[in-house]
């Protein structure tokens, strides 16, 4: 997008279409591929119009083959182009899980530095539009356990305009986590928008009292609620995690230093989760700036559920984690 053009109200979903189509222009080594992503416009409707504009060589209909499309994304980066692979939810991916883990995420390694693999894969992640079990849960946790692979997650429009251009220059794979709630967010995209840090953390909101680490779309529930708590006299700081792996730990650390209460909101599951992960290196690398022990709230042990009320009762809400910073703030235990 050109600097001299006004920043433009849109959605989530018309940002990373924007990045997609820009990453098209600017590189013809560039290309989409996977389910529905050509005539169909998308499954969520972020490819829309670009098979029009680019042709049915650089936006690809796949088959229903995970596995087959993925490979076929690592054979091209290995050729020297820069596909990007959409997988219709990231519950799908584990069709392809030997690909992206055995694969992509090893060569470099295996072929002793010779190959790289830069390959961008966009997922669709967490639960919200009552798609049910097989295409609701929120993986991204998982993925940032394997080395060789970055794993990102863009909450705002900036970043999911801007963090595909930094993935498709990356050498190694980036994986891209989009919450599926966040397709029909508005916002405005600044007129200066272009490639995004995929290496840091960011604080959305300074406070003293305590911080929330979140990403995803438990950023913009932790922000509600932040503003709520401020109305009672807390002052929260939210911290955007924004990448999974690797974590930023010195951003995380800062925060940490700063309010002594923590709580981590992820709508992955607790039980070795990422923000087991992200406690457990807040008590190795600062434990005596804790005033409470840090407080993790995450979905419910359970596949997603179908019905509406049930679903929304399995993730994080604000109501929850307003409840959770409240529990950390007055608590003495």
């Amino acid at each position: 997008m050109s600097a001299i053009e006004a920043s433009r109200k849109m959605t989530f979903r018309d940002a990373v279409r924007e990045g997609i189509r820009s990453a098209l222009q600017n590189d013809s080594r560039v290309f989409l591929m996977g389910e529905d992503v050509g005539h169909y416009g998308g499954c969520f409707a972020v490819s829309r119009g670009l098979l029009a504009e680019f042709g049915k060589e650089r936006i690809r209909d796949t088959p229903l083959a995970e596995s087959t499309f993925v490979g076929a994304g690592i054979g091209a980066a290995l050729g020297g182009m820069r596909p990007i692979v959409e997988i219709m939810t990231c519950n799908f991916s584990l069709l392809a899980l030997d690909q992206i883990m055995n694969t992509a995420a090893t060569l470099l390694h295996m072929s002793g530095g010779q190959f790289n693999v830069p390959l961008v894969i966009r997922l669709a992640t967490g639960g919200g539009k009552q798609l049910a079990a097989q295409h609701s849960h929120s993986l991204e946790g998982w993925y940032a356990h394997i080395p060789g692979i970055k794993v990102v997650t863009p909450a705002t429009l900036e970043d999911g305009y801007g963090m595909l251009a930094t993935a498709l220059a990356d050498p190694d794979p980036v994986l891209i986590f989009e919450n599926q709630t966040l397709y029909i967010m508005e916002g405005e995209l600044p007129a200066n928008a272009g490639p995004a840090d995929i290496c840091s953390a960011q604080v959305r909101c300074e406070g003293k009292d305590a911080s929330i680490l979140t990403y995803g779309a438990s950023l913009h529930k932790s922000l509600e609620a932040a503003a709520n708590l401020a109305e009672q006299g807390i002052s929260v700081e939210v911290v955007d995690l924004r990448v999974l792996r690797p974590l930023d730990d010195a951003t995380i650390l800062r925060s940490v230093t700063k309010t002594h209460r923590t709580l981590i909101v992820d709508e992955g599951w607790r039980s070795g989760g990422i923000s087991a992960e992200i406690a457990a290196r807040i008590q190795e690398q600062a434990f005596y700036e804790l005033d409470r022990p840090v407080a993790r709230l995450c979905a419910a042990e359970v596949p997603i559920p179908y019905a509406k009320h049930l679903e929304q009762a399995a993730l994080p809400q604000v109501e929850t984690i307003i409840a959770a910073v409240q529990n950390l703030v007055y608590s003495h235990g």
